[in-house]
């Protein structure tokens, strides 16, 4: 297979705007809240833009303190935002979450560098720092996903081993369904990926059932610690 990746021109890729913008429409005319919708795209592709810009310097250094301060910065940043959906008690809960993402998706994180890949050096940014990003907003998601359900089930009466288990499950929803789906209906965006670039079908496959693996390992993980440790301020 030869290697070819298509540069996307800018005019062709605001052609996706427009869908985005329906949804946006649809949010609007059934009375949602649309506007937390627009911020989010604009959001993005502020994001997007900036960390393509500086993603080159990032890729080019050889300091694994700078690395560690990025690893930082993205679970700092994961930490909060998976509070996003708790109006209440955030600053306190902002501990757990940390440890649970640390402990759970970092783990992981550790075992995927280091015991499957064997990433030499360690901090090889080019690496790291997309493993890194998939495993942390995995876990944001995760976490957030139980903890608006295990807040929504102790407001019922629900007891903290009820809420536990139903929190636990809603969290799982969304990785367990990228399980049963991969392949048969989907090909995710790191197979799809080197598969476009040139890669071989059966290595890439190779690389996304380790994908899939820390996903589902990585959430599964970081939410159950997230959920245990609440007991402590229950």
């Amino acid at each position: 297979m030869t290697s070819s990746v298509v540069t996307i021109p800018l005019s062709s890729l605001a052609l996706l705007l427009v869908p985005v913008a329906m949804v946006l429409w649809v949010q609007y005319r059934w009375s949602l809240n649309y506007t937390e919708g627009l911020y989010a795209v604009g959001r993005m592709l502020g994001q997007l833009l900036i960390i393509g810009y500086f993603l080159g310097s990032i890729f080019n250094a050889e300091s694994a303190w700078i690395i560690v301060l990025i690893l930082s910065i993205m679970v700092l940043a994961s930490s909060w935002i998976a509070l996003r959906t708790v109006k209440m008690d955030r600053k306190r809960l902002f501990i757990i979450v940390l440890i649970s993402i640390v402990v759970g998706s970092g783990s992981v994180l550790l075992l995927v560098t280091q015991g499957v890949l064997k990433v030499d050096p360690w901090y090889k940014a080019t690496i790291m720092i997309p493993l890194a990003g998939m495993i942390f907003s995995n876990a944001l998601n995760a976490i957030s996903l139980a903890a608006e359900r295990f807040n929504d089930e102790t407001s019922r009466g629900k007891s903290y081993e009820d809420a536990r288990g139903i929190a636990y499950k809603t969290a799982l929803i969304p990785m367990i369904n990228a399980l049963f789906a991969v392949g048969l209906v989907s090909l995710p965006g790191m197979m799809t990926g080197q598969i476009l670039s040139g890669v071989a079908p059966l290595i890439a496959a190779r690389y996304q059932i380790m994908v899939m693996a820390m996903i589902f390992a990585s959430g599964g993980l970081a939410s159950a610690i997230y959920l245990v440790l609440l007991k402590s301020i229950k």
